[in-house]
Parts: C-alpha cells; structure tokens; sequence
C-alpha cells in the first residue's frame, strides 16, 4: 500500500490500491477516488459493532476495493491537526483516542479499551473509553491540533491534562491523579485531574483537543430565540 499525508494543519491522506486491494475507511472519511473503487459497508458483526459505538466509533466502517486496474482514494480529516500512520503487528498495537481512527490496510482490527482505572471513565475525559488497533499491516490516526511524541523509558512519566492523549503504545500505562491543593483545583483552571503516562513506550500527545476547543467556544455562540 502507497500513500501520501499532505494538506499541512488540514491534512488528507491520499492512498494508492493495486488492483484487488482494499483499505478500510471510517463512515465519512472519503473526499474523492478514482471510479474504480467498489465500496462496501460492513458492521463486522453484532460484538464488534457495539464496540465501536462504545468506543465512540461510527458503527459501520467501508471498504474501499480497487477494481479492473490500479485506484486511489482520499480521505480527509474531520479537524485540523495532523495524520499519522502506524505499522501495526501482532506483537505492537497501539491505543488511540475515540474516534481516533482514520483508515487501515485489511490486516487491522480495531477494538475498545477500557482502562482498568475506572476513576479515568468519569475523570480523565478520553482516558476510560478507547479504541485498540492491533492485528497486522498499516493504520492511519487523525490527531487534533499539534502532535508532539515523547519516548518514555522504563518508569518514567510524564502528566498530561484531560483530553490531550492522542495515542500511546501498549506497552505504556495510565492512570488518573488528582490536582492537590484547593487553591490550585478552584483557581488554577486546569480542572481536578490530570493523566499519569508511564513507559516504556512513545506517547503521542495532542495540542488542542475538539472537545476543549468546543468547550472554549461555546460562550461565543448565540443561540436562536
């Protein structure tokens, strides 16, 4: 599989299919392709479906197939920010935002992930519900805002605000810290909890959250009479 990420701080994913080969597609994600791709629209069964609408995940994802020669498709983000492949194998996945999932190769399967500090599901904003993409071949991630990774080794941490994780590495963990001092929690304006990433494993964080940046907006927008 060929492809090409460009399109600077609104980025598109351009991808090449030989004849036969297919790419998977969140519902949506396609912006324009060569007529002779077939698509087709799958669940993945019952399970896998709820999954992914408890992950956050649009239950039905497509399928892109080249057909009677070589194709390409373009898939866009749905925010601006940046796009990042990753070559999953069996014994290297990867744990993503919600709705982090962009595209991959037939290979790769996504799955939810909860994290097994069930304070993160009501605290920690992204960090109970995730997505899991494992199995084997390339996947695609959209990441909001900036994305800055780190290389944590064995031990070391690093403390993130709420919504700024984009992805880690399996091998990494998270847990939820709460925000000490009163002065700090009320006037400090940086919530009650923060996120505790350990390594060893990269850690891809993200600058300027959706959910954040809906959340600074919404004082702005009039709402109709």
């Amino acid at each position: 599989m060929q492809y090409n990420i460009e399109g600077g701080m609104f980025p598109i994913l351009e991808v090449a299919l030989a004849n036969g080969e297919s790419i998977i597609t969140q519902n949506g994600g396609m912006v324009w392709m060569s007529p002779n791709l077939k698509m087709e629209t799958k669940a993945g069964g019952i399970g896998k479906a709820f999954s992914k609408m408890f992950s956050g995940e649009n239950a039905f994802q497509n399928i892109y197939t080249a057909q009677d020669g070589d194709g390409f498709i373009t898939i866009a983000s749905t925010y601006a920010g940046t796009i990042l492949a990753f070559d999953i194998t069996p014994s290297k996945g990867i744990i993503v935002q919600k709705t982090g999932f962009l595209a991959s190769s037939m290979g790769v399967d996504l799955s939810i992930f909860l994290n097994k500090n069930l304070g993160a599901g009501f605290f920690g904003g992204e960090g109970f519900i995730m997505q899991k993409i494992s199995g084997n071949g390339k996947a695609f991630i959209e990441i909001d805002g900036y994305c800055k990774e780190y290389t944590l080794q064995k031990g070391q941490q690093i403390i993130v605000d709420t919504g700024n994780v984009a992805a880690i590495e399996e091998t990494c963990t998270m847990e939820i810290q709460r925000i000490k001092g009163a002065k700090n929690i009320f006037l400090g304006g940086e919530g009650l909890f923060n996120t505790v990433l350990t390594g060893p494993g990269k850690v891809y964080l993200q600058s300027h959250p959706l959910s954040t940046m809906a959340a600074n907006m919404r004082p702005y927008m009039r709402t109709g009479s």
